[in-house]
């Protein structure tokens, strides 16, 4: 009885010892694929405040709460187990649907920018919601239809990393990245929303540097979050043109990408004590600008689409 019992456990010891081994080989996926996709998170994380500027400060957490909760419906339910499906059985669909995404966030920027240069924004939309509560809802589900882009760019870049991995890890790992970037985007981006209310907390506390950096807090915090209402626009249609850019890539159209990557190339070799962030800076400018070309070519097709006007 006693030689039984000592052969269970040293099995359970020896499943212990493989199931922390696999822990960890799915912790250094996760951590390889994650970091290759730093680029969008930045993105995301500049993207998701402007859709609580304008919006009661009572209810900034409770959106970005159902944001977070779509964003993790969206990786895990949907995008995950498509990825899969598609490195599986159709890997050539997964440039063209990602293309796809790429286009609408250059059209949703694109549309943005014209808005803002010909001064007609959005107030018939807003004219058109009856309730605080119907504005709160357009706003969750504009969020989370940019979040999805942006998520399967992620989910994509990732599982770029992990081409030799079994399927088990490969599911393992992309849901460890969903979680994880999920929970640091909208982590930062709630502290970010709420900044000014810790501001208003320190100006009240006794100390004459905390009232200091408290006031300093509730005057910057209007302003940083409208500079990361622009910022994110930016962000979309630079991650929307490089998808298509990379996109083209692998359809052999190179003459635009490789102009691109040319020109970011000559102008990082042309400054030598900060190459890597001026190449980085103009293959981002280049990419802007095909995704604002593109994104402003979708939004004249939209609008030469009649649309029935809303009877009120």
């Amino acid at each position: 009885m006693a030689g039984g019992l000592v052969a269970l456990l040293d099995d359970i010891a020896a499943l212990a010892k493989l199931a922390a081994a696999s822990l960890d080989d799915v912790a250094g996926a996760a951590g390889r694929a994650g970091a290759k996709a730093a680029g969008v998170v930045i993105d995301d994380t500049a993207v998701t405040p402007r859709y609580v500027v304008g919006l009661t400060p009572d209810r900034e957490l409770p959106i970005i709460w159902k944001i977070t909760l779509g964003s993790l419906r969206n990786k895990l339910l949907f995008i995950l187990p498509i990825a899969l499906l598609l490195s599986a059985f159709a890997p050539w669909a997964v440039t063209p649907l990602l293309m796809l995404g790429g286009s609408y966030l250059c059209f949703e920027a694109a549309e943005k920018i014209i808005e803002a240069l010909t001064g007609h924004h959005a107030e018939e939309e807003l004219a058109e919601v009856d309730t605080p509560a119907e504005l709160e809802q357009r706003q969750v589900a504009g969020a989370v239809r940019t979040d999805f882009i942006l998520s399967a760019e992620i989910m994509a870049i990732a599982l770029a990393e992990l081409p030799d991995a079994s399927l088990g890890m490969r599911a393992a790992a992309l849901a460890a990245v969903a979680v994880a970037i999920t929970v640091g985007v909208y982590g930062v981006v709630a502290l970010i929303v709420k900044m000014d209310d810790i501001g208003l907390h320190l100006s009240k506390r006794p100390s004459a540097g905390a009232r200091r950096a408290g006031e300093l807090l509730v005057k910057a915090m209007p302003v940083l979050l409208q500079a990361l209402s622009h910022i994110g626009v930016a962000a979309m249609v630079w991650v929307g043109g490089g998808i298509l850019l990379h996109g083209l890539e692998a359809f052999g159209l190179n003459a635009v990408p490789h102009f691109v990557h040319h020109l970011a190339a000559v102008a990082g070799h042309a400054v030598p004590f900060a190459g890597g962030f001026v190449e980085w800076l103009v293959g981002a400018i280049g990419s802007g600008i095909v995704g604002l070309i593109a994104g402003g070519v979708i939004v004249g097709v939209i609008h030469l689409i009649p649309r029935k006007k809303k009877a009120h």
